[in-house]
Order: C-alpha cells, then sequence, then structure tokens
C-alpha cells in the first residue's frame, strides 16, 4: 500500500483542506444542532487525519482506498462519539478510533488462523473496552473488561493477544505538522526508568567508597553470583570471614545511598 498516492477514493489528498480550532469549533457546534453540512465538511476537513494514520499500516499488501475508506468509517464513529466538554482535543480522541477501525477490518481478513471462540471473545472485549471508554472518558483496564464480561482476566488476555498484530516500536502512529507520535512514546518502560538510572548512580557511587578488598568480595558475590564458600576459596580466607566483610561492605554502602 502507498502513502504516497494522491488520489485516493476520488479526493484529491494534495487539495484537502486544513480546518483552523476556530472553523472546528463552530463546525462541532453546529454538527451537534443535527447541521448535516457542517458535517460533511468535518469530515472533509479531517480528512488529513485519516492519511496520517494510515500511514503505520504501509506494506502490508492492502489496497489503499480499502483502508482509507476504513479509517474514514472510523472518523465519523469519532465524530459521532466526541464529547467537547471532556476538554481532549478531537485529534487526540479521534486517531485511536481510526486506528482501532483499521485494526479490525485487517483482522477480518488476517491470513493467520484464530479459532471462533477466540475472536468471538477479542470482539466482545473489544466493544467492551470501546463503550466503557466512551463511557468514561478513558480507556478501562483488562480487569474492568473481564469484570463486564464475567470471565477470568487470563481468558480476555490470550483473546486479545491472539488478533493482535505485531508492530514496530518506531512506527509512527500520528504526525499533526509538527513532531510525530511514536508507538514507544507510549510504552512504559519501568527497567530504564529515572528512578532505575538514579539507583544505579547511587550504587556505582557507594561501591567506589569502598576499599579494594570489600570492592572484590561485593563484585564476586553479587555481580558474578558465586557463594560465600566459593567466594572464600578464591581469596583465601574462610566463609565466616567473608560473611563478615560482606556484611559490613552493605553496611558501608547503605550509608552512602
Amino acid at each position: 500500500m502507498s502513502s504516497t498516492k494522491v488520489e485516493i477514493c476520488g479526493v484529491n489528498t494534495s487539495k484537502l483542506p486544513i480546518l483552523k480550532n476556530e472553523e472546528k469549533k463552530e463546525l462541532f457546534e453546529k454538527i451537534l444542532k443535527g447541521d448535516k453540512q457542517a458535517k460533511e465538511e468535518y469530515i472533509y476537513g479531517n480528512l488529513r487525519l485519516v492519511l496520517s494514520v494510515i500511514k503505520r499500516f504501509n506494506n502490508r499488501g492492502e489496497n489503499i482506498d480499502d483502508i482509507f475508506q476504513v479509517g474514514v468509517i472510523g472518523l465519523i464513529k469519532a465524530i459521532n462519539n466526541f464529547d467537547i466538554n471532556q476538554g481532549v482535543k478531537f485529534s487526540t480522541y479521534a486517531v485511536p478510533m481510526i486506528i482501532g477501525e483499521v485494526r479490525r477490518y485487517l483482522r477480518d481478513y488476517n491470513p493467520i488462523r484464530v479459532s471462533r471462540s477466540l475472536r468471538d471473545t477479542a470482539y466482545k472485549a473489544l466493544q467492551v473496552r470501546e463503550r466503557l471508554t466512551n463511557q468514561n472518558s478513558k480507556e478501562p483496564s483488562v480487569e474492568e473488561i473481564a469484570k463486564e464480561l464475567d470471565m477470568p482476566k487470563e481468558d480476555v488476555v490470550v483473546a486479545l493477544d491472539a488478533i493482535q498484530e505485531p508492530v514496530s516500536l518506531f512506527e509512527p502512529v500520528y504526525h499533526d505538522g509538527a513532531d510525530a507520535l511514536f508507538v514507544m512514546d507510549q510504552v512504559k518502560d519501568n527497567k530504564n526508568s529515572d528512578a532505575n538510572w538514579l539507583e544505579n548512580i547511587s550504587l556505582k557511587e557507594a561501591i567506589k567508597k569502598l576499599n579494594d578488598r570489600e570492592k572484590y568480595i561485593i563484585n564476586l558475590r553479587f555481580f558474578q553470583g558465586k557463594t560465600q564458600m566459593e567466594v572464600a576459596k578464591q581469596i583465601g580466607i574462610s566463609q565466616a570471614q567473608v560473611s563478615r566483610l560482606e556484611k559490613s561492605a552493605l553496611k558501608n554502602m547503605r550509608k552512602y545511598m
């Protein structure tokens, strides 16, 4: 699928308008009053958003016209369900809706066979997730979805995993003329968090305060994984001495940390 195609579904994408915030606000107020013409203008004014989102589905061998039409369906659903009183930008709300619609379409034509019961469970979970998201203006947890479906959390996780496709962390999710938003920007990294980074620095600094023998024992015990008996044999002292030196070293490290 090429994202550089100029005409998609009869729409010249190079001439698509860009609505200003004030225009969006005025149009949406008219939409809420049932103005169909305003809704069509709003849809047309947000087609660039659909184009930005469907770029992430490049190189999947799908027809870009089909993906674009499905993305527009997601856009229309977002317009129908958007609440202007929540204080959230429309694009922020619409992007997950568009992505979800395209992913559902791709799952229906996924060549990887998944059991019918598993797919049914996954679709029910997705419907519940979408309903709770619209209801509470935030995505529900797996526990909340499982509670709504009255089934174990593990079953929901397995079902959802079965219909997911691998996504690159460096795959752009959305681009609004400024910096692109990538998948990795929405992923939490507990291992390399600032807290752990600071702890590692503190640990290294504390080890520097030890004498050479203490450093050697700490290295053998906690970085090379040797037992006290192995350390004792390696440096030619008793296990009791190793134990005393180790405790003393750890006590000194705690003072500095």
